[in-house]
């Protein structure tokens, strides 16, 4: 199912709660919202988190909100919390081998699929962000930016950005010369420069044109990621 049950609506003025609240109207619990991050950079893992938020007070994150319009600092305040609130969390972590073996679409949707399975909890509905996904063996709906409008899907997002940001952080010591911890494997000036200049490292992805091209590579036909 790709639409609210019959009768839910959600106002444009509703807050990050109302999607959560139309569910519960119709009974539906538990809820799950599930989100990624890295699908668009050229080097690390891609990190999928899925989160249950709990009823009432206890499931309003203070400061929750999409994880990219966060400051660090907000976002491991709003980790801790999420952390602490869930009823259920998961967190699934594809490695840049995974990523090029599958391609990315299939990555991203396998980590999903993954994440919701982790959750202890087994949800009734979950909430994506952007686009369907299929095999989640429950009901479910794409919300268009739904890191920006619903609540458990920001708590998702914050998981996954998170990680896989200390996991960034963890990869610029053993490979200095890129400066992971500052773009987190995202294409900047700076990192294409260092591609230029040392070639990729052992951890870039090899499906993405700007890293082929790095290593003196022909970019592959027709299933090819970019980094735009």
């Amino acid at each position: 199912m790709s639409v609210l049950p019959r009768g839910s609506t959600v106002r444009k003025d509703a807050g990050l709660y109302g999607y959560e609240r139309a569910l519960r109207r119709h009974g539906i619990e538990p809820i799950a919202g599930v989100d990624e991050a890295g699908r668009g950079a050229c080097a690390g893992p891609l990190v999928a988190g899925a989160a249950i938020l709990p009823p009432g007070k206890a499931g309003i994150v203070p400061g929750l909100a999409d994880s990219k319009l966060l400051t660090e600092r907000a976002r491991e305040r709003c980790y801790e919390q999420v952390v602490k609130r869930a009823v259920a969390w998961s967190v699934v972590v594809i490695s840049h081998e995974e990523c090029d073996r599958l391609g990315m679409h299939v990555a991203n949707v396998e980590a999903l699929r993954r994440a919701v399975a982790l959750l202890e909890l087994p949800p009734a509905y979950v909430l994506t962000d952007g686009f369907p996904v299929d095999g989640l063996g429950v009901p479910g709906l794409a919300v268009w930016k739904g890191d920006r409008v619903a609540a458990c899907i920001s708590a998702a997002s914050v998981l996954a950005k998170v990680t896989r940001d200390r996991i960034m952080t963890e990869l610029d010591a053993e490979w200095p010369a890129y400066d992971f911890k500052t773009h987190k494997g995202y294409i900047t000036d700076d990192h294409a420069a260092a591609l230029t200049e040392h070639g990729p490292s052992p951890v870039h992805r090899m499906r993405f044109v700007n890293v082929r091209r790095a290593a003196g590579l022909e970019p592959l036909q027709p299933d090819i990621e970019s980094t735009s």
